[in-house]
């Protein structure tokens, strides 16, 4: 019994101990998943749907990166901190892989080895590609900060569904009424797909839209939400 227990005691120590690890593997095969659709997004969009090609997701990431700023602004926040985000995963994409400073080497022209002249005609022959894929991870960088300046108003608006929601249950048990765990699952794994998919839409857009305008619904959703979520709450508090 007692290696049982000790047993027992040892799993959810190391339990406890990897949870960070698996969550923080999670976030970042998360994140390298979007970025890779993102790519394929504007890819698709820049050589087979828009005349202009390249320079209209210029013309995107021109008018998202304003915007941001703006609404920055407006929430009392530092608008670096938008620029500071898009240029932290430029240079974790292509920084850290070495991509833009090999971009920099074939630039000034200088005399190659031979493995590095392969390397720089593979480069060259996939320029446009590489060249959207840069501008598609720092307007990815620039909607990751405004998706992150329109948290508060989500997290708000739970927190006030989620108390009326508890109130209403107190009520309703009270007058003699019953919960229902159907509900409150489906209200909860619907907020989940709707965060899910409200996210998804700010970050890929093909489009330069005001994120409010994605924002504020969401929340609004998710408050109709919460607040039949805890309503419906089951177990006893």
């Amino acid at each position: 019994m007692a290696s049982r227990n000790a047993s027992f005691h040892e799993g959810v120590v190391a339990g406890a101990l990897l949870a960070p690890l698996k969550l923080g593997f999670l976030l970042i095969l998360g994140l390298v998943g979007i970025v890779v659709v993102a790519w394929i997004v504007d890819w698709t969009f820049v050589f087979k749907v828009w005349p202009e090609g390249v320079g209209r997701l210029k013309g995107i990431l021109a008018a998202d990166l304003a915007r941001a700023l703006e609404l920055a602004e407006w929430q009392g926040g530092v608008p670096s901190v938008v620029t500071g985000t898009a240029n932290f995963l430029y240079g974790l994409v292509f920084g850290v892989t070495g991509i833009h400073d090999m971009g920099l080497r074939f630039a000034q022209g200088a005399a190659l080895s031979i493995p590095d002249t392969i390397v720089r005609n593979s480069y060259l022959a996939n320029i446009e590609a590489i060249e959207v894929a840069m501008i598609g991870t720092q307007l990815l960088g620039v909607r990751l900060a405004t998706l992150a300046m329109m948290a508060p108003l989500v997290v708000l608006v739970y927190l006030v569904a989620a108390a009326d929601g508890l109130t209403q249950r107190a009520i309703r048990r009270a007058c003699g009424g019953r919960e229902s765990a159907s509900l409150y699952h489906r209200a909860k794994h619907l907020q989940v797909m709707l965060l899910a998919m409200g996210g998804v839409l700010v970050l890929i857009q093909p489009v330069s839209i005001d994120p409010r305008l994605v924002g504020v619904p969401v929340a609004f959703l998710v408050g109709i939400l919460a607040r039949l979520q805890w309503a419906c709450y089951k177990k006893h508090l």
